[in-house]
C-alpha cells in the first residue's frame, strides 16, 4: 500500500476529487488530501477527511499538527503527488516555484511522480501563460493528463473540462507502478563534463552541461532505486537522494566509478568525458608569453572500456555523441566495449545535445534500434529507462 497525496484546488470540477480518492482507495492506496484555501470555499475539508481516514491539510500553519516540518515529512513518506484538479493559479504557482501555501510547498520539497490534471475555462486554458506554465513543468518531467471538452461552470461549452475520475486514477497508479519498478535495484551514473588542467588557471574540457546525466539520475530515483552519481563540473543541482560524488579530471571519474562499480546492478554512462590530458600540466599559471606552441597530449583512461570487461552480469549502457555516421559509430562502441544499450544523439543538431534542454536519441542495442524524437532531457530521461527496463526484461 502506497500513500497518495491529492492536491485539490478551486475549480467547480472538485466535486469529482471525491470519486478519485475513492478510485486509489479500491487499488489499495492510502490518501492524504491537500487543499488549498480557496477550495475550501467549495468544499468543506471535513468531506475528504470522512473519505480518507486521515485530517484534510487546508493550512501551512496548522495548530493541531504534531510538530514537524509537516510538508517535507510529507514529502518522505508519499509516494505520488496527484493534482485534479489544477487551476491556472496552482499551474502558475508550481511552475514559478512559488511556496505560498502547504500545497506549493510541499510540491517543491516532493522528489516523485507528479500528475497534474489541469481543469478551468477554456480561455484560461488557451492563455499563452498558462500553456507556457504547462510546457514548462512538461520540461521539468510532471506528467499532465489533458483536460476533456464538454460544459463548463461558466456555462460555455469548451475544453476545460477536469478528465474522468476513473483516467486519472489509471494513469496514477500506472505512475506509481513505474515508480517502483527499480526498487532494490543500485543504480551508477556518470553525468557531466571533465576538465584536464593545463596549468594553475586553464583547462581543456568540452560543453556537457551535465544536465541528460542528472535527469536520468533523478528518473532512477522516483523509480525506486539507489542512486549514486559520480559528477563532472557543472552547475546542475543533484538529487538531494542520491548519492553524489564530484570530480574533476578523467582520472578522478575513472578512479571514482570503478570504486563504486561492483555495488551497482545498472551503470548509465552518460559524462563526456575527455579523451586526453596534458602530459605535463603546470602548477603555476602560465604567462601569454610563455605560451608553448605545441603541448603534449596523453589519452585518458577509457571508463566504458573498464567497465565493460568487469561488468559481469550487470546491466551496462553507454551514450554516444556524434556529429556523423550516427548508427555505425554508436554500434561499433556498442561492440568494442561490450555494452548492452547505448544511447546515440548527433550533437551537431541545433537545440539538441550538449548545454541544451531538449535532446533526441537513437537506443541501440544488440539487434534493435529506437528513436525517441526530440523531447526534453526529463522527458527523454523516462522514454530511456523505459527502454531499459525492457531490455532488462529481454536479457532475463
Amino acid at each position: 500500500m502506497a500513500l497518495i497525496v491529492l492536491g485539490v484546488a478551486s475549480s467547480i470540477g472538485i466535486y469529482k476529487a471525491c470519486e478519485i480518492v475513492r478510485g486509489f482507495q479500491r487499488a489499495g492506496h492510502d490518501v492524504q488530501v491537500i487543499m488549498t484555501r480557496n477550495a475550501t470555499e467549495l468544499i468543506s475539508p471535513f468531506l475528504f477527511s470522512s473519505l480518507t481516514g486521515r485530517r484534510t491539510i487546508a493550512g501551512l500553519f496548522d495548530p493541531d499538527q504534531p510538530w514537524s516540518v509537516a510538508h517535507v515529512a510529507l514529502a518522505k513518506e508519499a509516494s505520488l503527488l496527484v493534482v485534479a484538479p489544477a487551476t491556472a493559479n496552482v499551474l502558475a504557482k508550481l511552475a514559478g516555484g512559488i511556496a505560498d501555501d502547504f500545497l506549493s510547498t510541499f510540491a517543491l520539497a516532493f522528489e516523485k511522480p507528479v500528475l497534474v490534471a489541469p481543469a478551468m475555462n477554456e480561455a484560461m486554458l488557451a492563455n499563452p501563460r498558462t500553456q507556457e506554465n504547462i510546457r514548462a513543468l512538461r520540461a521539468r518531467g510532471i506528467e499532465f493528463i489533458e483536460p476533456g471538452r464538454g460544459y463548463l461552470a461558466c456555462g460555455d461549452a469548451g475544453w476545460g473540462r477536469l478528465a474522468d475520475p476513473e483516467a486519472i486514477v489509471r494513469r496514477g497508479l500506472a505512475l506509481l507502478d513505474r515508480g517502483g519498478r527499480l526498487a532494490g535495484k543500485t543504480v551508477l551514473v556518470t553525468a557531466g563534463p571533465t576538465r584536464e588542467p593545463v596549468d594553475a588557471v586553464r583547462f581543456l574540457s568540452n560543453r556537457s552541461s551535465g544536465k541528460m546525466g542528472f535527469a536520468m539520475a533523478r528518473e532512477a530515483l522516483r523509480r525506486g532505486a539507489r542512486v549514486i552519481l559520480i559528477a563532472g563540473p557543472t552547475a546542475e543541482v543533484p538529487p538531494r537522494a542520491a548519492e553524489t560524488v564530484r570530480v574533476e579530471t578523467a582520472a578522478d571519474m575513472f578512479k571514482e566509478t570503478l570504486a563504486r562499480f561492483a555495488a551497482a546492478d545498472i551503470a548509465v554512462c552518460a559524462a563526456a568525458v575527455a579523451d586526453v590530458s596534458i602530459a605535463a600540466p603546470s602548477g603555476r599559471k602560465i604567462k601569454k608569453t610563455d605560451l608553448p606552441g605545441t603541448m603534449s597530449l596523453v589519452p585518458t583512461p577509457d571508463i566504458l572500456a573498464a567497465l565493460g570487461e568487469r561488468k559481469g552480469d550487470r546491466f551496462l549502457v553507454g551514450f554516444a555523441a556524434e556529429t556523423e555516421d550516427l548508427r555505425a559509430n554508436a554500434r561499433r562502441k556498442l561492440e568494442a566495449k561490450h555494452l548492452d544499450l547505448i544511447i546515440a544523439n548527433d550533437v551537431s543538431r541545433p537545440g539538441t545535445g550538449f548545454d541544451a534542454d531538449d535532446n533526441e536519441a537513437v537506443v541501440i542495442g544488440p539487434g534493435t534500434e529506437t528513436e525517441s524524437g526530440r523531447m526534453s532531457k526529463p522527458e527523454l530521461s523516462r522514454f530511456l529507462w523505459d527502454a531499459i527496463e525492457e531490455a532488462l526484461g529481454n536479457k532475463g
